[in-house]
């Protein structure tokens, strides 16, 4: 029920009805004057209450831009680098978030708080200074009445009239107050419809500005929300593999340590017990000791594992001589004496153990360290990159292809061990491989096929992609720019041995076929990466820092993927030199070019008999032939410089160029270099065409020659030079 009118009429009359209905107004106008003081009053909490939480948020977004994430290992992958940022981003959101409530939080002071109380002022204000004027001339108006009405009747005439008179003007005066005051209620009561709620609107469309700038916000955010979310999960991933090594390795190092040791520079390295004389008498001090066998020097470091700290400077004598301590010589076990040729007298230290002692005093003596080379954990000599390897492979990937390119989680499932072996081993038997249009049976389920494929790449003797390119391709990988990586990986692979880039090609091109199929199967091309990049670039030694290179190795994989068809079938722009690839050259063609020096070939140093060699160069030559054919650069072949397509060929415009290499290891001899070539590490020798080198014979650096020019002895590119 609504407010009843105040009719002017009424204020002449001023029955008690009308007293009533302007009570009844009055009553509103104080509780609506008691609501606008509450709601400004919780207006300035909520306004303070917003300061405080901006503040908080503002701390929280710069504790987030502070802080900086550190990946183990050398380089970060780009899912790294999009979750290390994230925090950053984050920042960047709240900050700007913030900046939009403070903005509304600066208007709401004048949009809110300042329209309200102005009115509570400025209207009800008046409205009470009305009624306390009304009520003063009500109270005015009734003494006067009631003392004109108490005159005497005798008194003058003149008398009568002029208080009769004076009636008249003091009810003419409270008729306009009441008037006035009627006409202000009701006015306030009007006005407070839109002066109360109009700046409850503004302040709400203020917070639905920042609500919507949040929104925008949001949707910017949309883009980078979805690339970490992929980021996440794939590092998730990525974790759980490295998780399960890590873990593999941990365990190793539990049953046999010995075996799993890291391949020290230092010939050998531990903690020893170094007697010092002091005032007092003498004392035991705990060094790290490492020996170089080379130089002979012995380092010391005291060091207090229960603490953490180093507790003294480091030392350093060069080994004279060292001599077991004999156990009735002295109280201690497992103790050796040790002379200096820069410090006098005799140092006594004493190992750990008595086997500890032993490989000490042995690599003192000169003698090699007995070292247990971290070896593949997979059987050798069962799986090569033979026919009957090619075969298994094929078949594999027929039978996936055909009945179980959708499966969930293809390649990830594994099979039942027994079954993946018993598979392996029909596969593997000469008379099941020779049959080569026999498919594998239907009978033998996918996960059982995809784990003996898998299986099989890791029975090789070393990974498909080779142990000698394997932190090549991690580097590539780490390359910051995505063509770089390309590229690089391009020019690696075709590096590789003919049969495993033939391998690896048909392998890749399979997986990206599963890769397109990754709505039904839900292998992606990043899970891929995961399942193959251990078991294509596995490194030749565990360690932890090799586990943490994983999720590059499983980047390279990405990248051969997604990337197969350029990768393999095309040449790349700058093709490095290969041990298997002959160099060929137009005859009559001044221009043509010798490959740099940092395009050095990475292959083995091969020693096979010279009729193997010849029928190796020839398949290599013609398969390189064809993969030039296939990436339409026939024109290539017309060119000044062009790959032969046969070492028999009789064209009379081809001059094959052909560096003789020796057949064994023991000889040395001499070579001229072929081409010119510019040293990049201290190890290798710079030399101009022409020049002879002198005890030329093969390295232990795959690819690579030993030679001695002008005195200095030095690593020559093998396809550089050419015996004489």
């Amino acid at each position: 029920m609504g407010l009843p009118a105040l009719e002017f009429s009424d204020c002449c009359l001023d029955s008690p009805q009308f007293r009533e209905r302007l009570k009844s107004h009055e009553a509103e106008l104080d509780k609506t004057n008691k609501f606008i003081k509450e709601l400004i009053k919780d207006g300035k909490s909520l306004i303070a209450a917003l300061k405080n939480l901006s503040s908080a948020k503002r701390k929280f977004a710069d504790s987030l831009n502070e802080f900086k994430f550190r990946c183990i290992g050398d380089a970060e992958t780009d899912d790294e680098i999009c979750i290390a940022k994230s925090l950053q981003e984050f920042a960047t959101v709240l900050r700007n978030l913030e900046d939009e409530r403070m903005r509304m939080i600066e208007n709401a002071g004048e949009v809110l708080i300042t329209p309200l109380e102005k009115f509570r002022k400025e209207q009800i204000g008046a409205a009470k200074d009305a009624k306390k004027k009304y009520d003063k001339e009500t109270e005015k108006y009734c003494g006067v009445l009631e003392k004109h009405l108490n005159l005497s009747s005798k008194k003058k005439e003149s008398q009568l009239q002029e208080a009769d008179s004076q009636v008249d003007l003091v009810r003419q005066h409270f008729y306009e107050v009441s008037l006035e005051y009627v006409f202000k209620v009701q006015e306030v009561q009007e006005r407070k419809m839109f002066e109360f709620v109009e700046p409850l609107l503004a302040f709400l469309q203020g917070l639905f500005t920042f609500y919507h700038h949040g929104y925008e916000l949001a949707k910017d955010f949309s883009d980078f929300k979805t690339e970490l979310t992929i980021s996440i999960q794939n590092t998730r991933n990525r974790f759980e593999g490295t998780r399960s090594e890590v873990e593999s390795l941990m365990r190793k190092m539990k049953e046999n340590p010995d075996e799993h040791r890291n391949m020290s520079p230092f010939t050998m390295e531990g903690y020893l017990y170094v007697q010092e004389k002091r005032h007092f008498g003498t004392s035991w001090v705990k060094h790290y000791c490492t020996y170089q066998r080379d130089s002979k020097r012995i380092t010391m470091v005291p060091f207090d594992q229960k603490s953490g700290g180093k507790g003294g400077e480091d030392e350093a004598v060069t080994l004279k001589s060292c001599i077991r301590r004999k156990t009735d010589s002295i109280e201690k076990r497992f103790c050796f004496d040790v002379e200096a040729v820069d410090r006098p007298g005799v140092i006594t230290m004493q190992a750990l153990s008595e086997e500890d002692r032993k490989l000490w005093m042995e690599a003192m003596d000169g003698r090699e360290p007995v070292y247990n080379s971290n070896k593949d954990n997979q059987s050798e000599g069962t799986a090569q990159l033979d026919n009957i390897g090619f075969s298994i492979i094929r078949k594999c990937i027929n039978a996936v292809e055909t009945r179980g390119i959708n499966e969930q989680g293809l390649y990830r499932i594994v099979g039942v061990n027994s079954r993946v072996q018993k598979l392996l081993s029909i596969l593997m038997d000469p008379k099941t491989a020779s049959e080569t249009e026999t498919d594998i049976c239907a009978e033998w389920e996918i996960k059982t096929i995809t784990s003996a494929l898998k299986t099989y790449l890791r029975m090789l003797p070393g990974p498909l992609m080779m142990y000698q390119f394997q932190r090549s391709f991690i580097k590539a990988a780490k390359l910051e720019n995505q063509e770089s990586r390309i590229s690089e990986i391009h020019n690696l692979v075709h590096r590789l041995p003919e049969k495993n880039r033939q391998m690896l090609q048909m392998l890749t091109n399979h997986l990206a076929n599963v890769a397109n199929n990754h709505k039904q199967n839900l292998m992606t091309v990043a899970n891929l990466g995961v399942v193959f990049g251990p078991t294509l670039l596995r490194p030749q030694e565990e360690t932890v820092a090799a586990i943490m290179d994983i999720k590059f190795q499983n980047i390279v994989v990405e990248i051969l993927i997604e990337n197969h068809e350029k990768i393999f079938n095309t040449v790349p722009e700058t093709l490095p030199p290969n041990s298997q690839l002959l160099l060929i050259s137009h005859k009559k063609n001044t221009d043509s070019k010798p490959p740099s020096c940092s395009e050095r070939p990475l292959t083995l140093f091969h020693t096979a008999q010279a009729n193997e060699n010849q029928e190796t160069r020839n398949s290599i030559i013609n398969s390189s032939l064809e993969s030039v054919i296939s990436s339409n650069v026939n024109s290539f072949l017309h060119s000044n410089s062009t790959l032969r397509p046969n070492l028999n060929s009789s064209d009379p415009d081809l001059e094959v160029i052909k560096p003789s290499r020796p057949n064994s290891l023991s000889p040395c001899r001499k070579a001229r270099a072929l081409y010119a070539c510019k040293a990049e590490h201290d190890s290798e020798l710079s030399f101009t065409a022409g020049i002879i080198f002198d005890n030329v014979h093969p390295s232990q650096e795959p690819g690579w020659l030993e030679g001695t020019l002008n005195g200095k002895t030095g690593l020559i590119p093998e396809n550089y030079v050419e015996f004489l």
